[in-house]
């Protein structure tokens, strides 16, 4: 290795900023010469490829764009499958669920409506009146103030007749008709393949019965609670001025098109569905665009074409266009379709290409300052970027402003490093830090697999948690629960742990993995220590609040344990299995048992022996053991004086309690509780001693003495 060095030496490097501006000088110096020889022929394959890549990117960006709006709905319905009124078919008289829905589709101003259906025809649909045509509301002969249409079809228990309420903006019940009582929701299309092809978000394309408009219907199944499926219907019109947003040119042009060759959205969608007569629930064809070579092109790329194809129109007037696929529409098979006149969109160029020819050697020269300029420019926005990606690789992941830049690309990439900066911090938030920065780092992927190696495991949980939220409402047992688990876990974290997972209202976390902690076991115990101070501090603040205190019992142990990625390829979850975490959990519980609050095994004690103050507890035989393990109550530090004389006092009372003589120890506890009452550890040994002396010996119960 040490000879490869002065070769590496020897290799000449030129500067960042030198380069780029060099670079950029000799493309206009190439690029100047190399016009003025080219023929025409020449320039227009040039000017072919600038508008292949040009509209290329237009149609990428216009289908992420359509795909964030179908993700967009896709979430919403997720949300509102999980809702307990959605899954228990509480749709009568429910004012929480009809404002829940509403505001939902105020915030998702593509979707005309947000419905769902159940398996004993059960329905309910929210509609936003003017989201429709102006016709729709005319066919409903509503006053002006009604905003939504809410149709209710309960067939469940002591079924309803269906009805119709209309609401104003602030949910104000404005009028009320009949329903439709002969809809049956099980019959349509919707909610039929929902169930026949769950992979599949959309259904259609057809015209909607209600508006007579086009359009999908998004849908889910219900998950949990009654079989039923949830769904939105979003009016392609809606589409319509984005796609307009997407045209090149006077003539350009950008559509919606699905395998059968039928037009989905189109910025004049209303003007196509009008040209067809008796149309019922058709959708105009592409021959509608009126360009006749599109078809040809459309067929040339479905049979292995690239997705930007060249056609002429019977004027001569030609064409570029470009195909791209919308990803969340799944087998409904939306295509993008845009498409400029290579003529128009290119004009300037091909008018002036032999005054180009004459100027292009002036050009180069009087360049040349404007090209150092631009390269200096350049050079300091890529000098940033290089830098915070250098950053970001090292795990340096402190929150940066975007960098913007006058050039698109650059300012592309720009935003490209500050998403990936900020999902590589987010993912850190599932993931345990260490392992993201090994993959930041080395740039591998995570592989299923684990190896051997000594941890020490920490359990936690809260007393009677159940008791103290069941009654409470969901959203301030979250709020609260989460300002807990945030406290929890930062200290555990800043104290060199690893927040494997939460369980309900339990903490699972170890050291020494995946990092190399040599001083894991004293680690674990200081943040235990800190964790109860943080919880005690935590549960004045739930007080002032009018909130229930968290207490919280702790279990560590030390061991072996395999520690590695375990699940499947798709989805994968970094923990710890084996005895030694069992046992962590196991001592967790006991803290009941002994009115204890930390509870540690002898492994633990052993690892930091003088650093802490423990007490002797128990010894048990939990399952899986072949030999029994001793258990103690971490206590405090070791610089603690009281507890050290506590701990003292204890451990000579522990030892006459060892020496299987019942009456002598009874003595001593009561002592023992007379200068320290409710001492849950003395209570637990007095009352099995009392036991002992009362009756026949019998076997020690799970976790007493053997």
């Amino acid at each position: 290795m040490t000879d490869s060095h002065p070769a590496e030496r020897r290799v000449p490097r030129i500067g960042f900023r030198a380069s780029i501006v060099t670079l950029f000088v000799a493309a206009v110096l190439i690029v100047g010469l190399t016009l003025v020889w080219l023929s025409f022929s020449r320039v227009s394959v040039i000017t072919r490829s600038a508008a292949t890549t040009f509209i290329d990117k237009v149609a990428q960006l216009g289908a992420d764009r359509i795909d964030a709006k179908f993700r967009n709905v896709r979430d919403g319905l997720e949300i509102l499958a999980g809702l307990p009124p959605i899954q228990s078919a509480e749709i009568e008289d429910n004012a929480r669920l009809y404002a829940l829905m509403a505001s939902m589709l105020r915030n998702n101003p593509q979707i005309f409506n947000l419905y769902v259906g159940y398996e004993d025809g059960s329905f309910l649909e929210m509609d936003v009146i003017d989201r429709a045509s102006p016709a729709f509301r005319a066919s409903l002969g509503v006053d002006s103030d009604a905003a939504f249409r809410l149709v209710i079809i309960s067939r469940t228990g002591a079924a309803s007749s269906p009805v119709t309420v209309y609401l104003s903006e602030n949910l104000i019940q404005v009028a009320e008709t009949a329903g439709p009582s002969t809809y049956d929701p099980r019959q349509r299309p919707w909610y039929v393949e929902a169930f026949r092809d769950d992979k599949t978000l959309l259904t259609g394309p057809y015209v909607f019965y209600a508006s007579g408009q086009p359009g999908y219907t998004l849908r889910t199944p219900l998950k949990e609670g009654r079989r039923g499926v949830v769904a939105a219907d979003l009016l392609l019109d809606r589409l319509q001025a984005m796609l307009g947003e997407q045209k090149l040119g006077d003539s350009g042009l950008a559509f919606l098109f699905n395998a059968s060759d039928r037009i989905v959205a189109h910025p004049e969608m209303s003007r196509l569905m009008e040209e067809i007569p008796e149309r019922g629930d058709a959708l105009p064809g592409i021959g509608a665009v009126k360009l006749p070579g599109l078809a040809q092109a459309i067929d040339t790329w479905r049979k292995g074409g690239i997705a930007q194809q060249f056609f002429a129109d019977p004027a001569g007037l030609t064409y570029v266009a470009a195909f791209q696929g919308v990803e969340t529409a799944g087998n409904a098979n939306i295509k993008l379709a845009v498409i400029a006149s290579l003529d128009e969109f290119f004009a300037d160029i091909i008018r002036e290409r032999w005054r180009l020819f004459s100027v292009t050697l002036g050009f180069v020269l009087g360049m040349l300052p404007l090209a150092f300029g631009v390269g200096s420019m350049m050079a300091r926005s890529l000098s940033n970027l290089a830098r915070q990606t250098d950053e970001i690789q090292h795990f340096q992941l402190a929150e940066r402003p975007r960098l913007r830049s006058a050039i698109h690309e650059i300012d592309e990439l720009g935003r490209s490093v500050f998403a990936m900066r900020t999902v590589i911090r987010n993912f850190a938030s599932f993931v345990p830090r260490p392992i993201v920065r090994q993959l930041v780092e080395s740039g591998t992927s995570l592989q299923l697999g684990g190896t051997r190696r000594e941890v020490t495991a920490l359990f936690t949980d809260v007393a009677d948690f159940t008791a103290k939220t069941e009654k409470a409402d969901p959203s301030e047992v979250m709020i609260f629960t989460s300002r807990y688990f945030a406290a929890m876990s930062e200290t555990v974290m800043s104290h060199h742990g690893t927040i494997d997972k939460f369980i309900g209202d339990a903490v699972m976390a170890f050291w020494n993995a995946p990092d190399d902690d040599p001083d894991h076991a004293v680690h674990a115990c200081e943040a235990v220590l800190a964790c109860v101070k943080c919880n005690s501090e935590l549960n004045e603040r739930f007080r002032a609040d009018g909130w229930p205190a968290y207490g919280t019992r702790f279990g560590l142990h030390a061991g072996d344990a395999v520690v590695g990625n375990v699940g499947s390829a798709d989805r994968m979850n970094y923990t710890a299995l084996g005895a030694t975490i069992n046992l962590a959990a196991r001592l967790e519980g006991l803290n009941k048992n002994y009115g204890t609050t930390v509870l540690v095994s002898a492994a633990v004690k052993e690892r930091v022996e003088g650093r802490f103050s423990f007490r002797s507890v128990d010894e048990i035989r939990p399952k899986g053991f072949a030999e029994a393990v001793r258990i103690f109550e971490l206590r405090g530090e070791q610089d603690q004086a009281s507890d050290l004389a506590f701990c003292e006092r204890w451990e000579i009372l522990y030892a006459a309690i060892r020496q299987d003589q019942p009456t002598a120890a009874l003595v001593g506890i009561t002592d023992f509780l007379a200068r320290y009452p409710g001492d849950g550890v003395a209570l637990y040994h007095a009352g099995r001693l009392r036991a002992e002396l009362q009756g026949p010996r019998l076997a020690a119960p799970a976790g007493a003495i053997k």
